[in-house]
Formats: structure tokens, sequence, C-alpha cells
């Protein structure tokens, strides 16, 4: 089953997502953070899709798709990670991240199920007073993910690299 994502190590699953401009900044997350798939269950975004914000046009290069089951792409190979404020998850400061996973994030206006809740190799939670929405909760896994990678080279160039053609400040050394 989904064959065409069988070698993507990194997929961000969302459970019936209904905000299209949230879908939109996952994307754009997607893009920054070098995301290999985005899945998608349910049927509200299909719904609300012709308003999608995807401003830098990810959905070129990394693929959007729907999905029956997020739980049939846990695999040997790929962990089931589940994000959400449950009880008894790990705290994403203290969660070590698996190398291939797919993190299935819940709606805006519900929670990931108790059924993939028990299914899935590991829960974590991002430490807030009060809930962050789908794409800032996205964005912050994804910058832990990558901070606690090694290998990981933070230099001017990425900087370069990363940054809009209008920005081009530099420090001044004194």
């Amino acid at each position: 089953m989904y064959k065409e994502l069988q070698d993507k190590p990194l997929i961000i699953g969302l459970i019936d997502p209904k905000s299209p401009s949230n879908v939109g900044a996952v994307m754009r997350a997607a893009g920054c953070y070098q995301v290999d798939a985005v899945v998608y269950s349910g049927l509200r975004y299909d719904k609300a899709v012709r308003f999608n914000t995807d401003t830098k046009k990810v959905t070129s290069r990394i693929p959007l798709q729907h999905v029956d089951d997020l739980q049939a792409l846990q695999t040997n190979g790929r962990k089931l990670i589940c994000v959400d404020l449950v009880e008894g998850a790990t705290p994403l400061p203290e969660f070590i991240h698996p190398e291939n996973a797919i993190y299935v994030f819940g709606p805006e206006d519900s929670s990931v199920s108790q059924e993939l809740v028990d299914s899935a190799d590991a829960v974590v939670y991002v430490p807030t007073h009060g809930c962050m929405n789908l794409a800032a909760s996205v964005n912050v896994l994804l910058y832990d993910r990558l901070a606690k990678a090694s290998g990981t080279v933070f230099n001017d160039a990425l900087i370069r690299s990363s940054r809009d053609i209008n920005n081009n400040v530099k420090m001044r050394l004194t």
C-alpha cells in the first residue's frame, strides 16, 4: 500500500485538516525542513483546497497526497510518531527523533485517536501554555528535529541559500 511513499524517510501526516491556510503553512515548513512528503486523511481539506496558501509552491517539489489510512505508513523501517497534547507523552525537548518517521498531527479541532496513539512507536508533545495551531506545531517539531540532527551545518552559506532575494543584510564587524 502507498508504494510511492515507501522510500520517503520523513513524512508529515495530517488527520482530517480543515484549514487550507494551515496546510499551506505546513507545506512551506516541509520545504524549509526538507520533508519528503505530506499526507492527509479525511475529506475536509479536499473541499477547501482551492484556498490553499502554498506561497513558495512547495507542492511542485514535495508531494501532498490524500491517504485513507495514516497507520498504514508505519513500517519496520519507518516509525509512527503522534504529536499531540496527550497525557503521558514525551516532551519534545527530551525526544530522540528516529531517522525514518511519519509524524502524525491531529486535526485543528480535535485530537489524535486513542487507537492511533496506542499503535504509535512514540507520542510527543510540545510543552506550551495553551495549544498551538497545526502549522505552528509542525514547524516547532521540524525545527527540533533539525536542531538535534548530527551533521547539520549552521553557517552563512545556509543563510544565503535560505533567505529571500530582497534580503542581503550582513553583520558588521566592530
